[in-house]
Protein backbone atom coordinates (compact mmCIF):
# COMPACT_ATOMS: atom_id res chain seq x y z
CA UNK A 1 0.00 0.00 0.00
CA UNK A 2 1.23 3.38 -0.70
CA UNK A 3 1.94 6.09 1.93
CA UNK A 4 -0.13 8.76 2.26
CA UNK A 5 0.80 12.00 2.04
CA UNK A 6 0.59 13.36 5.63
CA UNK A 7 1.14 16.46 7.60
CA UNK A 8 2.02 15.97 11.17
CA UNK A 9 1.33 18.76 13.89
CA UNK A 10 3.77 17.88 16.59
CA UNK A 11 4.01 20.10 20.26
CA UNK A 12 7.38 19.53 21.68
CA UNK A 13 7.52 18.12 25.39
CA UNK A 14 3.49 18.09 25.83
CA UNK A 15 3.35 15.94 29.01
CA UNK A 16 5.17 19.26 30.39
CA UNK A 17 3.20 21.80 28.63
CA UNK A 18 0.23 19.69 29.70
CA UNK A 19 1.38 20.66 33.65
CA UNK A 20 1.41 23.64 33.02
CA UNK A 21 -1.35 24.40 31.82
CA UNK A 22 -3.65 22.54 33.47
CA UNK A 23 -1.50 21.96 37.07
CA UNK A 24 0.29 25.55 36.99
CA UNK A 25 3.68 24.12 36.43
CA UNK A 26 6.02 26.75 34.59
CA UNK A 27 7.50 25.13 31.59
CA UNK A 28 9.86 27.80 31.54
CA UNK A 29 11.57 26.32 34.77
CA UNK A 30 13.68 23.12 34.87
CA UNK A 31 10.77 20.39 34.76
CA UNK A 32 10.95 16.48 34.60
CA UNK A 33 7.58 14.14 33.59
CA UNK A 34 8.53 10.81 35.63
CA UNK A 35 6.83 7.56 34.91
CA UNK A 36 7.75 4.44 36.89
CA UNK A 37 10.76 6.22 38.75
CA UNK A 38 12.16 7.90 34.55
CA UNK A 39 12.10 10.80 33.13
CA UNK A 40 9.39 10.77 30.15
CA UNK A 41 9.90 14.25 29.49
CA UNK A 42 11.51 17.32 30.23
CA UNK A 43 11.25 20.94 29.82
CA UNK A 44 14.22 22.73 28.33
CA UNK A 45 15.50 24.32 31.28
CA UNK A 46 16.03 21.26 32.68
CA UNK A 47 17.83 19.84 29.34
CA UNK A 48 20.06 22.54 29.30
CA UNK A 49 21.23 21.12 33.36
CA UNK A 50 21.73 17.58 31.90
CA UNK A 51 18.24 16.04 32.46
CA UNK A 52 17.65 13.70 29.64
CA UNK A 53 14.47 11.01 28.87
CA UNK A 54 14.94 7.66 30.56
CA UNK A 55 17.18 9.32 33.31
CA UNK A 56 16.08 8.12 37.26
CA UNK A 57 14.75 10.12 39.27
CA UNK A 58 17.75 10.20 41.51
CA UNK A 59 20.44 10.98 38.49
CA UNK A 60 17.74 13.57 36.76
CA UNK A 61 17.77 15.43 40.36
CA UNK A 62 21.28 15.06 41.25
CA UNK A 63 22.34 16.39 37.91
CA UNK A 64 19.62 19.71 38.11
CA UNK A 65 18.55 20.08 42.13
CA UNK A 66 15.77 22.38 41.38
CA UNK A 67 13.75 19.95 39.07
CA UNK A 68 10.07 20.07 39.64
CA UNK A 69 9.28 16.05 39.17
CA UNK A 70 5.89 15.73 37.79
CA UNK A 71 4.39 12.21 37.19
CA UNK A 72 2.63 11.27 34.35
CA UNK A 73 -0.87 11.12 33.95
CA UNK A 74 -2.20 10.86 30.32
CA UNK A 75 -5.61 11.77 31.35
CA UNK A 76 -4.20 15.43 31.85
CA UNK A 77 -2.10 15.48 28.71
CA UNK A 78 -5.34 14.48 26.40
CA UNK A 79 -7.45 16.67 28.18
CA UNK A 80 -5.15 19.90 27.53
CA UNK A 81 -4.66 18.67 24.01
CA UNK A 82 -8.33 19.04 23.54
CA UNK A 83 -7.76 22.73 22.71
CA UNK A 84 -5.08 22.30 20.31
CA UNK A 85 -6.80 19.16 18.71
CA UNK A 86 -9.85 21.67 18.27
CA UNK A 87 -7.34 24.78 16.76
CA UNK A 88 -6.25 22.91 14.55
CA UNK A 89 -10.03 21.45 13.30
CA UNK A 90 -10.89 24.66 12.83
CA UNK A 91 -8.35 24.74 9.60
CA UNK A 92 -8.50 21.61 8.46
CA UNK A 93 -10.95 18.52 8.36
CA UNK A 94 -11.03 15.11 9.49
CA UNK A 95 -7.96 15.32 12.17
CA UNK A 96 -6.67 12.19 13.70
CA UNK A 97 -5.59 12.26 17.22
CA UNK A 98 -2.34 9.81 17.45
CA UNK A 99 -0.91 10.58 20.71
CA UNK A 100 -1.41 13.62 22.97
CA UNK A 101 0.76 16.43 21.64
CA UNK A 102 0.97 14.86 18.23
CA UNK A 103 -1.68 15.13 15.53
CA UNK A 104 -2.41 14.04 11.82
CA UNK A 105 -4.19 15.06 8.83
CA UNK A 106 -4.01 13.56 4.90
CA UNK A 107 -2.06 16.59 3.23
CA UNK A 108 -3.89 16.47 0.22
CA UNK A 109 -7.02 18.81 1.22
CA UNK A 110 -5.42 21.58 3.18
CA UNK A 111 -2.89 21.66 0.44
CA UNK A 112 -5.12 22.36 -2.68
CA UNK A 113 -7.61 24.81 -0.78
CA UNK A 114 -4.68 26.58 0.47
CA UNK A 115 -2.82 26.26 -2.69
CA UNK A 116 0.96 24.72 -1.20
CA UNK A 117 2.13 22.56 1.74
CA UNK A 118 3.76 25.41 2.78
CA UNK A 119 0.91 27.88 2.91
CA UNK A 120 -1.14 25.13 4.29
CA UNK A 121 1.60 24.49 7.06
CA UNK A 122 2.56 27.80 8.20
CA UNK A 123 -1.39 28.47 8.30
CA UNK A 124 -1.32 25.60 10.79
CA UNK A 125 0.98 26.30 12.97
CA UNK A 126 -0.10 29.91 13.49
CA UNK A 127 -3.43 29.32 14.37
CA UNK A 128 -2.36 27.09 16.97
CA UNK A 129 -0.15 29.50 18.23
CA UNK A 130 -2.75 32.60 18.05
CA UNK A 131 -5.70 30.44 19.52
CA UNK A 132 -3.98 27.99 22.18
CA UNK A 133 -0.54 30.13 22.58
CA UNK A 134 0.99 26.76 22.33
CA UNK A 135 4.74 26.06 20.44
CA UNK A 136 3.95 23.59 17.82
CA UNK A 137 5.89 22.26 14.31
CA UNK A 138 4.53 20.67 11.47
CA UNK A 139 6.54 18.01 9.43
CA UNK A 140 4.47 16.68 5.56
CA UNK A 141 6.40 13.64 4.53
CA UNK A 142 4.41 10.06 2.93
CA UNK A 143 3.67 7.92 6.27
CA UNK A 144 2.93 9.20 9.45
CA UNK A 145 6.38 7.67 10.89
CA UNK A 146 8.18 10.13 8.44
CA UNK A 147 5.91 12.78 8.96
CA UNK A 148 6.75 12.81 12.30
CA UNK A 149 10.55 12.56 11.87
CA UNK A 150 9.83 15.46 9.66
CA UNK A 151 8.02 17.50 12.21
CA UNK A 152 11.05 17.25 14.57
CA UNK A 153 12.91 20.06 12.46
CA UNK A 154 9.96 21.14 10.54
CA UNK A 155 10.82 19.97 7.35
CA UNK A 156 8.47 19.41 4.48
CA UNK A 157 9.65 16.54 2.44
CA UNK A 158 9.49 16.81 -0.91
CA UNK A 159 6.57 13.94 -2.72
CA UNK A 160 8.30 10.59 -3.40
CA UNK A 161 11.70 11.89 -1.19
CA UNK A 162 10.84 9.85 1.76
CA UNK A 163 13.24 6.82 1.42
CA UNK A 164 16.36 9.62 0.90
CA UNK A 165 15.14 11.44 3.67
CA UNK A 166 14.86 8.69 6.00
CA UNK A 167 18.20 7.22 4.55
CA UNK A 168 20.36 9.52 6.29
CA UNK A 169 19.08 9.62 9.61
CA UNK A 170 20.36 7.93 12.94
CA UNK A 171 19.49 4.16 13.47
CA UNK A 172 17.78 5.34 17.15
CA UNK A 173 15.15 7.26 14.77
CA UNK A 174 12.85 3.85 14.86
CA UNK A 175 12.24 4.19 18.66
CA UNK A 176 12.91 0.57 19.37
CA UNK A 177 15.63 0.66 21.98
CA UNK A 178 16.23 -3.28 22.50
CA UNK A 179 16.39 -3.63 18.22
CA UNK A 180 18.13 -0.53 18.02
CA UNK A 181 20.85 -1.73 20.38
CA UNK A 182 21.15 -4.87 18.40
CA UNK A 183 21.45 -2.92 14.88
CA UNK A 184 24.31 -1.09 16.20
CA UNK A 185 26.23 -3.88 17.61
CA UNK A 186 26.01 -5.23 14.17
CA UNK A 187 27.29 -1.79 12.34
CA UNK A 188 23.64 -0.73 11.17
CA UNK A 189 24.44 3.16 11.99
CA UNK A 190 21.54 5.13 10.09
CA UNK A 191 17.94 4.32 8.71
CA UNK A 192 19.35 3.61 5.33
CA UNK A 193 21.56 0.98 6.29
CA UNK A 194 18.81 -1.27 7.86
CA UNK A 195 16.44 -0.27 4.82
CA UNK A 196 18.92 -2.02 2.15
CA UNK A 197 18.68 -5.38 4.13
CA UNK A 198 16.31 -8.06 2.50
CA UNK A 199 13.02 -7.81 4.31
CA UNK A 200 13.17 -11.65 4.11
CA UNK A 201 16.29 -12.00 6.14
CA UNK A 202 14.87 -9.45 8.39
CA UNK A 203 12.04 -11.30 9.25
CA UNK A 204 13.64 -14.20 10.00
CA UNK A 205 16.33 -12.84 12.12
CA UNK A 206 14.32 -9.95 13.78
CA UNK A 207 10.58 -10.83 13.87
CA UNK A 208 7.46 -9.07 13.44
CA UNK A 209 9.36 -6.22 15.00
CA UNK A 210 12.32 -6.11 13.08
CA UNK A 211 10.04 -6.76 9.79
CA UNK A 212 7.61 -3.59 10.60
CA UNK A 213 10.94 -1.54 11.99
CA UNK A 214 12.30 -2.83 8.33
CA UNK A 215 8.89 -0.72 6.62
CA UNK A 216 9.55 2.06 7.84
CA UNK A 217 13.49 2.68 7.56
CA UNK A 218 12.62 1.97 3.77
CA UNK A 219 9.91 4.37 3.49
CA UNK A 220 7.03 2.38 3.31
CA UNK A 221 3.64 3.04 4.93
CA UNK A 222 3.69 2.06 8.60
CA UNK A 223 0.37 0.45 8.16
CA UNK A 224 1.25 -2.49 6.28
CA UNK A 225 -2.60 -3.68 7.20
CA UNK A 226 -5.38 -2.92 4.93
CA UNK A 227 -7.79 -0.57 6.66
CA UNK A 228 -11.32 -0.78 5.24
CA UNK A 229 -14.79 1.20 6.27
CA UNK A 230 -17.02 -0.79 8.64
CA UNK A 231 -20.16 -1.74 7.62
CA UNK A 232 -22.84 0.69 9.18
CA UNK A 233 -24.01 -1.54 11.80
CA UNK A 234 -20.79 -1.78 14.05
CA UNK A 235 -21.45 1.84 15.46
CA UNK A 236 -23.09 1.94 19.11
CA UNK A 237 -25.11 4.39 20.34
CA UNK A 238 -26.53 5.48 23.58
CA UNK A 239 -28.79 7.83 24.59
CA UNK A 240 -29.49 9.16 28.35
CA UNK A 241 -32.62 10.47 29.81
CA UNK A 242 -30.41 12.51 32.22
CA UNK A 243 -27.81 14.69 30.31
CA UNK A 244 -24.24 13.37 31.32
CA UNK A 245 -22.87 17.10 32.83
CA UNK A 246 -20.42 14.96 35.15
CA UNK A 247 -16.97 13.46 34.23
CA UNK A 248 -17.56 10.57 36.75
CA UNK A 249 -21.23 10.04 35.49
CA UNK A 250 -19.80 10.22 31.60
CA UNK A 251 -16.84 7.94 32.67
CA UNK A 252 -18.90 4.93 33.64
CA UNK A 253 -21.28 5.42 30.83
CA UNK A 254 -18.11 5.68 28.21
CA UNK A 255 -16.85 2.06 30.00
CA UNK A 256 -20.17 0.37 29.11
CA UNK A 257 -20.13 2.07 25.65
CA UNK A 258 -16.87 0.79 24.78
CA UNK A 259 -17.42 -2.81 25.84
CA UNK A 260 -20.19 -2.68 23.78
CA UNK A 261 -18.27 -1.84 20.31
CA UNK A 262 -15.45 -4.35 21.35
CA UNK A 263 -18.10 -7.36 21.67
CA UNK A 264 -20.01 -5.99 18.79
CA UNK A 265 -16.17 -6.01 16.75
CA UNK A 266 -15.60 -9.51 18.36
CA UNK A 267 -18.33 -11.17 17.56
CA UNK A 268 -17.52 -10.13 13.76
CA UNK A 269 -14.15 -11.05 13.61
CA UNK A 270 -12.68 -7.64 13.64
CA UNK A 271 -10.46 -4.94 15.81
CA UNK A 272 -10.07 -1.52 15.92
CA UNK A 273 -7.32 0.78 15.10
CA UNK A 274 -9.14 4.15 14.85
CA UNK A 275 -12.27 5.16 16.86
CA UNK A 276 -14.61 8.10 16.27
CA UNK A 277 -16.21 9.38 18.74
CA UNK A 278 -19.42 11.18 18.71
CA UNK A 279 -21.54 13.33 21.44
CA UNK A 280 -24.99 15.09 21.05
CA UNK A 281 -26.07 17.94 24.12
CA UNK A 282 -29.40 18.79 25.10
CA UNK A 283 -28.83 22.04 23.42
CA UNK A 284 -28.41 19.83 20.16
CA UNK A 285 -24.71 20.92 20.01
CA UNK A 286 -22.76 18.11 17.73
CA UNK A 287 -19.01 17.08 19.02
CA UNK A 288 -16.58 15.08 17.35
CA UNK A 289 -13.45 13.50 17.51
CA UNK A 290 -11.34 11.18 16.08
CA UNK A 291 -8.47 8.76 18.13
CA UNK A 292 -6.24 7.27 16.20
CA UNK A 293 -3.99 4.02 17.68
CA UNK A 294 -1.22 2.37 16.27
CA UNK A 295 -2.21 -1.05 17.82
CA UNK A 296 -5.36 -2.98 18.02
CA UNK A 297 -7.83 -0.77 20.62
CA UNK A 298 -9.02 -3.22 23.15
CA UNK A 299 -12.23 -2.96 25.25
CA UNK A 300 -10.08 -1.47 28.20
CA UNK A 301 -8.05 0.90 25.78
CA UNK A 302 -11.51 2.14 23.75
CA UNK A 303 -12.79 3.53 27.40
CA UNK A 304 -9.72 4.92 28.22
CA UNK A 305 -10.01 7.21 25.10
CA UNK A 306 -13.71 7.93 25.61
CA UNK A 307 -12.90 9.15 29.00
CA UNK A 308 -9.98 10.98 28.10
CA UNK A 309 -12.31 12.59 25.40
CA UNK A 310 -15.47 12.96 27.46
CA UNK A 311 -12.96 15.06 30.38
CA UNK A 312 -11.86 16.92 27.52
CA UNK A 313 -14.96 18.45 26.92
CA UNK A 314 -16.60 18.44 30.19
CA UNK A 315 -14.53 19.43 32.62
CA UNK A 316 -12.70 22.40 30.98
CA UNK A 317 -9.81 21.49 33.01
CA UNK A 318 -7.60 22.38 30.70
CA UNK A 319 -8.41 26.33 30.91
CA UNK A 320 -6.26 27.49 33.97
CA UNK A 321 -7.78 30.51 34.88
CA UNK A 322 -5.56 33.97 35.00
CA UNK A 323 -3.14 32.35 32.17
CA UNK A 324 -4.28 33.94 29.03
CA UNK A 325 -4.90 30.59 27.63
CA UNK A 326 -8.29 29.83 25.68
CA UNK A 327 -9.42 26.38 27.12
CA UNK A 328 -11.77 24.38 25.04
CA UNK A 329 -15.45 25.68 23.40
CA UNK A 330 -17.16 23.76 26.92
CA UNK A 331 -20.81 22.41 26.01
CA UNK A 332 -23.45 24.50 26.96
CA UNK A 333 -25.93 21.36 28.48
CA UNK A 334 -24.70 18.28 29.27
CA UNK A 335 -24.70 15.01 26.84
CA UNK A 336 -27.88 13.02 25.88
CA UNK A 337 -26.62 11.17 23.30
CA UNK A 338 -23.34 9.14 23.10
CA UNK A 339 -21.79 7.23 19.69
CA UNK A 340 -18.68 5.35 19.07
CA UNK A 341 -17.92 4.63 15.48
CA UNK A 342 -15.24 2.16 14.40
CA UNK A 343 -13.57 4.36 11.55
CA UNK A 344 -10.78 2.04 11.01
CA UNK A 345 -11.09 -1.93 11.62
CA UNK A 346 -9.33 -4.67 10.37
CA UNK A 347 -9.81 -8.62 10.53
CA UNK A 348 -8.55 -10.12 13.96
CA UNK A 349 -6.22 -12.39 12.21
CA UNK A 350 -3.10 -13.26 13.57
CA UNK A 351 -4.33 -13.18 16.90
CA UNK A 352 -5.47 -15.69 18.77
CA UNK A 353 -8.18 -15.69 21.40
CA UNK A 354 -8.30 -17.17 25.08
CA UNK A 355 -9.08 -20.65 24.57
CA UNK A 356 -12.71 -19.82 26.12
CA UNK A 357 -12.72 -16.65 24.11
CA UNK A 358 -12.13 -13.63 25.37
CA UNK A 359 -15.96 -12.74 27.01
CA UNK A 360 -19.00 -14.32 27.82
CA UNK A 361 -20.51 -16.71 29.44
CA UNK A 362 -18.11 -19.64 28.51
CA UNK A 363 -15.06 -17.43 29.99
CA UNK A 364 -17.01 -17.17 33.07
CA UNK A 365 -18.01 -20.94 33.90
CA UNK A 366 -14.45 -21.57 32.93
CA UNK A 367 -13.30 -19.02 35.49
CA UNK A 368 -15.65 -20.81 38.12
CA UNK A 369 -14.55 -24.52 37.39
CA UNK A 370 -11.14 -23.73 37.80
CA UNK A 371 -11.58 -22.07 40.81
CA UNK A 372 -13.51 -25.22 42.19
CA UNK A 373 -10.26 -27.33 41.04
CA UNK A 374 -8.44 -24.90 43.17
CA UNK A 375 -10.86 -25.33 46.29
CA UNK A 376 -10.89 -29.02 46.13
CA UNK A 377 -7.17 -29.74 45.27
CA UNK A 378 -5.13 -26.57 46.27
CA UNK A 379 -4.14 -23.16 44.39
CA UNK A 380 -1.00 -25.34 42.64
CA UNK A 381 -3.59 -28.03 41.02
CA UNK A 382 -4.24 -25.30 38.43
CA UNK A 383 -1.35 -23.54 36.74
CA UNK A 384 -0.59 -20.83 34.19
CA UNK A 385 2.77 -20.98 32.07
CA UNK A 386 4.47 -17.50 32.17
CA UNK A 387 7.21 -16.83 29.95
CA UNK A 388 10.48 -14.89 31.29
CA UNK A 389 14.15 -14.90 31.25
CA UNK A 390 16.85 -17.39 30.79
CA UNK A 391 18.81 -19.00 28.38
CA UNK A 392 17.16 -22.42 27.88
CA UNK A 393 13.40 -23.18 26.96
CA UNK A 394 13.35 -24.97 30.17
CA UNK A 395 14.05 -21.94 32.16
CA UNK A 396 12.15 -19.45 30.52
CA UNK A 397 8.46 -21.03 31.31
CA UNK A 398 7.24 -20.18 35.13
CA UNK A 399 4.15 -22.31 35.96
CA UNK A 400 1.84 -19.61 38.08
CA UNK A 401 -1.21 -20.90 40.13
CA UNK A 402 -4.26 -19.80 38.78
CA UNK A 403 -5.88 -16.33 39.44
CA UNK A 404 -2.18 -14.94 40.54
CA UNK A 405 -0.19 -12.00 39.34
CA UNK A 406 1.47 -13.33 36.24
CA UNK A 407 4.48 -11.85 36.47
CA UNK A 408 8.17 -13.51 35.16
CA UNK A 409 10.13 -14.63 37.48
CA UNK A 410 12.79 -13.12 35.56
CA UNK A 411 13.25 -10.14 33.63
CA UNK A 412 13.28 -11.13 29.52
CA UNK A 413 14.73 -7.40 28.56
CA UNK A 414 18.66 -7.49 29.64
CA UNK A 415 20.61 -9.94 28.07
CA UNK A 416 21.07 -13.46 28.31
CA UNK A 417 24.47 -14.71 27.13
CA UNK A 418 24.22 -18.00 25.24
CA UNK A 419 20.46 -17.75 25.33
CA UNK A 420 18.98 -19.90 22.46
CA UNK A 421 17.80 -17.72 19.04
CA UNK A 422 13.98 -18.20 18.19
CA UNK A 423 11.99 -20.24 17.18
CA UNK A 424 11.54 -21.77 21.22
CA UNK A 425 10.93 -25.97 20.67
CA UNK A 426 7.37 -26.90 20.53
CA UNK A 427 8.20 -29.67 23.78
CA UNK A 428 10.62 -29.17 26.61
CA UNK A 429 11.32 -32.91 28.21
CA UNK A 430 10.41 -32.83 31.79
CA UNK A 431 13.65 -35.05 32.05
CA UNK A 432 16.12 -34.77 29.52
CA UNK A 433 17.15 -38.19 27.03
CA UNK A 434 19.74 -39.82 26.84
CA UNK A 435 21.56 -40.12 23.39
CA UNK A 436 24.68 -40.98 21.71
CA UNK A 437 26.07 -38.31 18.61
CA UNK A 438 29.08 -39.96 16.58
CA UNK A 439 30.98 -38.66 14.18
CA UNK A 440 31.18 -40.13 10.33
CA UNK A 441 33.74 -42.76 11.95
CA UNK A 442 31.83 -43.76 14.58
CA UNK A 443 33.52 -41.79 17.12
CA UNK A 444 32.02 -39.78 20.00
CA UNK A 445 31.51 -35.94 19.28
CA UNK A 446 33.16 -33.88 21.92
CA UNK A 447 33.68 -30.16 22.15
CA UNK A 448 37.36 -28.66 23.57
CA UNK A 449 37.12 -26.20 26.37
CA UNK A 450 37.75 -23.42 23.35
CA UNK A 451 34.48 -24.93 22.21
CA UNK A 452 35.76 -26.34 18.90
CA UNK A 453 34.36 -29.60 17.99
CA UNK A 454 35.80 -32.38 17.54
CA UNK A 455 34.00 -33.68 14.20
CA UNK A 456 30.64 -32.58 12.54
CA UNK A 457 28.18 -35.23 13.84
CA UNK A 458 27.10 -37.35 11.28
CA UNK A 459 24.35 -39.99 13.36
CA UNK A 460 22.13 -39.72 16.10
CA UNK A 461 20.63 -42.92 18.38
CA UNK A 462 18.64 -42.70 21.27
CA UNK A 463 20.12 -44.71 24.55
CA UNK A 464 18.58 -48.16 25.49
CA UNK A 465 16.90 -47.23 28.82
CA UNK A 466 18.60 -48.19 32.11
CA UNK A 467 18.09 -52.21 33.91
CA UNK A 468 14.71 -51.08 36.03
CA UNK A 469 13.61 -47.98 34.02
CA UNK A 470 11.86 -49.27 31.42
CA UNK A 471 8.62 -47.25 30.34
CA UNK A 472 10.00 -44.14 32.92
CA UNK A 473 10.57 -40.73 31.63
CA UNK A 474 9.71 -39.48 28.33
CA UNK A 475 9.98 -42.40 26.22
CA UNK A 476 9.31 -43.38 22.71
CA UNK A 477 5.75 -41.74 22.52
CA UNK A 478 7.99 -38.26 22.81
CA UNK A 479 10.61 -38.84 20.58
CA UNK A 480 10.51 -42.09 18.43
CA UNK A 481 13.39 -43.22 17.80
CA UNK A 482 14.80 -46.45 17.96
CA UNK A 483 18.11 -47.11 15.30
CA UNK A 484 20.50 -44.68 14.26
CA UNK A 485 19.29 -41.65 12.22
CA UNK A 486 21.61 -39.58 10.39
CA UNK A 487 21.69 -35.96 11.05
CA UNK A 488 21.42 -33.87 7.78
CA UNK A 489 22.24 -30.28 9.44
CA UNK A 490 23.30 -28.89 12.75
CA UNK A 491 24.04 -25.50 14.26
CA UNK A 492 26.07 -24.75 17.20
CA UNK A 493 27.34 -24.64 19.64
CA UNK A 494 25.93 -22.43 22.47
CA UNK A 495 27.59 -22.96 25.33
CA UNK A 496 26.36 -22.34 29.26
CA UNK A 497 28.18 -22.11 32.25
CA UNK A 498 26.29 -21.01 34.75
CA UNK A 499 27.04 -20.74 38.69
CA UNK A 500 30.55 -21.70 37.70
CA UNK A 501 31.25 -19.81 41.17
CA UNK A 502 29.17 -22.69 43.39
CA UNK A 503 30.68 -25.72 42.26
CA UNK A 504 28.08 -28.26 43.53
CA UNK A 505 25.35 -26.41 41.42
CA UNK A 506 27.60 -25.10 38.55
CA UNK A 507 26.32 -26.25 34.98
CA UNK A 508 28.66 -26.28 32.31
CA UNK A 509 26.99 -27.58 28.76
CA UNK A 510 27.26 -26.84 25.15
CA UNK A 511 23.79 -26.58 22.92
CA UNK A 512 23.47 -27.77 19.60
CA UNK A 513 20.44 -27.58 17.31
CA UNK A 514 20.07 -30.82 14.76
CA UNK A 515 17.90 -32.32 12.22
CA UNK A 516 17.71 -35.54 11.90
CA UNK A 517 17.22 -37.20 8.22
CA UNK A 518 13.36 -38.10 9.20
CA UNK A 519 13.00 -34.29 9.60
CA UNK A 520 12.94 -34.68 13.63
CA UNK A 521 14.73 -31.45 14.89
CA UNK A 522 15.71 -31.38 18.21
CA UNK A 523 17.83 -29.09 20.63
CA UNK A 524 20.79 -30.99 21.82
CA UNK A 525 22.89 -30.64 25.12
CA UNK A 526 26.83 -32.06 25.94
CA UNK A 527 27.38 -32.08 29.34
CA UNK A 528 30.14 -33.89 31.36
CA UNK A 529 31.02 -35.72 28.33
CA UNK A 530 27.24 -37.32 27.98
CA UNK A 531 24.71 -36.33 24.99
CA UNK A 532 21.25 -35.16 25.92
CA UNK A 533 17.86 -34.53 23.96
CA UNK A 534 16.29 -31.36 25.80
CA UNK A 535 13.84 -30.30 23.83
CA UNK A 536 12.48 -31.24 20.72
CA UNK A 537 10.96 -28.51 17.62
CA UNK A 538 8.12 -28.80 15.45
Amino acid sequence: MAPVRTMLVWCPDWPVVAADIVDGIPATTPVAVLHANRVVACSEAARADGVRRGLRKREAQSRCPRLTVVEHDPGRDARAFEPVVAAVEEVVAGVEVIRPGVCAVAARGPTRYFGSEEQAAERIVEHIAQTCEVESQLGIADGVFAAGLAARTGRIVPPGGTPEFLAGLPIEALGRPHLVDLLRRLGLRTLGDFAALPAGDVLARFGFEGALAHRLAGGRDHRPLAVRRPPPDLAVTETYDEPLDRVDAAAFAARSLAERLHDTLAGHGLACTRLVIEAVTAHGQELHRVWRHDGLLTAAAIADRVRWQLDGWLSGTSRRPGAGRPGPARPTAGIIRLRLVPDGVLAHLGLQPGLWGETGAERERAHRALNRVQGILGPEAVVTAVLGGGRSPADQVRLVPWGDERVPGRPAAPPWPGRLPPPAPAVVLPVPMPVTVVDAAGEPVRVTARLEVSAPPARFAVDPPAAGTAGAGPGPSVLDIRSPVEIVSWAGPWPVDERWWAPAEANRRARFQVCLADGTALLLALAGGRWWVEAIYD
